[in-house]
């Protein structure tokens, strides 16, 4: 699933031969140490961010005619992938009979 969110960022950027959306990739590596401290705060705040940045940055550019409207699709629906895949690890890490 995440190789499949990757792939369709490319192709939101190649199909339409702009790489303004490629603005919108980011980490999905979280900081999960129990004693991070202030490390903790702060790998919340940036995955807040990146998750609201990798909605708002494909329709900003939308708005501005610098991407196509598929190519803002595109983004939108790598973006969900990407979502699912991070929640269902979690979901699977949670789990006790792994």
């Amino acid at each position: 699933m995440f190789s499949s969110s990757i792939l369709l960022q490319i192709l939101a950027c190649a199909l339409y031969s702009n790489w303004w959306p490629m603005l919108t990739g980011g980490s999905s590596q979280f900081l999960t140490s129990r004693e991070g401290g202030g490390w903790i705060n702060a790998a919340k705040f940036l995955t807040g961010a990146s998750a609201v940045g990798s909605i708002a940055i494909p329709a900003i550019l939308r708005h501005a005619h610098l991407i196509q409207t598929g190519a803002m699709i595109i983004e939108f629906t790598s973006f969900f992938i990407l979502l699912c895949t991070v929640l269902c690890f979690h979901r699977v890490s949670l789990e006790d009979d792994w």
